[in-house]
């Protein structure tokens, strides 16, 4: 347990994202992988630009607070995403955006209240249920164990461990899943047995918050 008074900074978050642009940089052909085996093999190259692009409009117009920084990263993946990536993850930073006004850092329960918010619109946008073989298979195991572990009085990198933990075996589990949303659910039978790209992406976004919030 590390100190639980320590919080997110808005330079906490700008390296956060900072990371994710080389996360999905450096997983590009797994994500395009896994999408060619059940969608339009666009998936890893959506992400990299998406996030190539956020860089670039921050570092061009660097936002005052950690609301305008959010609300930038989502306007900027809507518009440079192609696919459904572009309007769910551009809908999960818009809601997280919302979450932070007014928050010069975020404690414990303001991240969990941002990954809530964020998944929450993420799930309003897509309309997908859990065993759909989507990111929220990833997400929503991730948003309860993170809800859990700030119960029970986790520190933030406590409860981002525990989320990407829970994100990584959704991920998992999404391989026997048949698909019923997206473009994969046209495959029926043929999706299951094939991991699904937006759940891996959405752990990979876990997985790099957790190991960038190790205050």
């Amino acid at each position: 347990m590390g100190d639980l008074n320590v919080a997110v900074t808005r330079e906490g978050v700008l390296r956060w994202l900072a990371v994710l642009a080389q996360v999905f940089a450096g997983n590009r052909e797994q994500l395009t992988d896994l999408d060619r085996a059940i969608g339009d093999a666009d998936h890893g190259i959506n992400m990299e630009r998406g996030f190539s692009a956020v860089q670039a409009e921050l570092a061009a117009n660097p936002p005052a607070d950690i609301r305008a920084i959010f609300q930038s990263v989502a306007a900027t993946l809507i518009r440079s995403v192609g696919g459904a990536a572009g309007p769910l993850y551009g809908t999960f930073f818009l809601r997280a955006a919302a979450a932070c006004a007014g928050k010069t850092a975020l404690g414990a329960a303001d991240v969990v209240a941002l990954f809530q918010a964020g998944i929450g619109g993420v799930q309003q946008r897509g309309k997908a249920e859990p065993g759909d073989k989507t990111m929220l298979d990833a997400l929503l195991p991730a948003l309860d164990a993170m809800r859990a572990a700030e119960q029970g009085g986790s520190d933030i990198a406590g409860i981002l461990d525990r989320g990407a933990a829970a994100a990584e075996a959704g991920m998992l589990a999404t391989i026997p899943m048949q698909a019923r949303k997206g473009r994969a659910s046209y495959l029926g039978e043929r999706s299951i047995g094939h991991q699904d790209p937006g759940a891996t992406s959405s752990c990979l976004l876990l997985q790099a918050a957790a190991r960038t919030w190790r205050l």
